[in-house]
């Protein structure tokens, strides 16, 4: 079923869960297994991560080096696969620009509507280990918003794909100021994009402004928060350095406190999360989308205390 026709139907509030493929080696059985514990909540649908290809040089025995991909992990199409197989359950893979020319993504448009896959979140994606600022591929697409153009010309005026796309309530990192960053989010959603994630955010203000300002620069298609619980003390300085987010005051005071107590400051954490959750509901949300990071423990609590 596609995203926003389940959007649409919902009567009550659901969680929306993500998880990162993978690394080569783990079995189907490992895979189907760590999400498993997510079952219990009966989610409509589940996410899937993609990651660009690394290269790595290798020196020949010539003495030359030539370059080689490097990839590491399990392919979100496989990890689609293999949920759609174990649970007859909706999935998201997510698609990207950097990596793929326009003619590979037709390749893999096509890959998804053979598998029967209805669903896309179509990211720009990162830049490649060594950039500061991301390089198309050489026939590919720059920006988010030509992605979902071209998914929708593939579709040649039919009705395949549900695209969603990211938004970032705190500003990407990129862009000059917020007023062009929602113009940018604005193109995306002109596009065809169906829904909006949001970057994870740990102030719910953050979030309450920012789905005004989409709102007043005509932006109406649902807005989705995302949430990532803490887990610790390290992910103070290093969310905020990979991702341009604010942690607030209180919640970094509350770690600090715990000093080198790990299990205390996964509890508060979670407890932030669930907090932020709670809220969210409260001020009708229709979904919570979870950045699992391929962990259940924390979420699984936060899903029993909210949903």
């Amino acid at each position: 079923m596609k995203i926003r026709d389940i959007l649409k139907s919902s009567r009550k509030a659901f969680p929306s869960l993500e998880i990162v493929p993978p690394m080569k080696g783990i079995t189907n059985t490992e895979l189907i297994e760590s999400v498993k514990p997510f079952m219990e909540f009966s989610p409509k649908y589940i996410n899937v991560t993609c990651h660009r290809d690394e290269y790595e040089f290798r020196e020949e025995a010539n003495g030359t080096f030539s370059r080689h991909i490097v990839r590491n992990k399990v392919s979100e199409v496989a990890v689609c696969g293999a949920l759609m197989s174990a649970y007859k359950i909706d999935v998201v893979p997510h698609m990207i620009c950097g990596g793929s020319t326009a003619d590979q993504i037709d390749d893999k448009l096509s890959d998804l509507k053979f598998m029967g896959i209805e669903n896309i979140m179509a990211l720009r994606g990162d830049c490649m280990a060594g950039e500061k600022r991301f390089v198309p591929t050489a026939g590919g697409y720059r920006y988010a918003s030509e992605l979902v153009g071209a998914i929708r010309a593939f579709e040649r005026g039919g009705d395949i794909f549900s695209v969603g796309v990211g938004g970032y309530p705190e500003k990407h990192f990129e862009a000059p100021n917020m007023e062009a960053d929602i113009e940018n989010l604005k193109k995306k959603v002109d596009a065809g994009a169906d829904y909006i994630i949001t970057q994870m955010f740990f102030d719910n203000k953050v979030f309450y402004e920012y789905v005004d300002r989409c709102r007043a620069a005509g932006i109406s298609v649902p807005v989705i928060p995302g949430l990532k619980p803490l887990t610790t003390a390290r992910q103070v300085t290093l969310l905020p350095e990979s991702f341009s987010i604010d942690i607030p005051v209180d919640l970094t005071s509350e770690i600090r406190a715990a000093g080198n107590d790990k299990d205390a400051v996964y509890r508060i954490g979670t407890d932030w999360c669930i907090a932020q959750c709670k809220d969210l509901l409260a001020h009708g949300v229709p979904v919570v989308h979870f950045y699992t990071m391929g962990k259940a423990e924390n979420i699984v609590r936060i899903l029993r205390s909210c949903f």
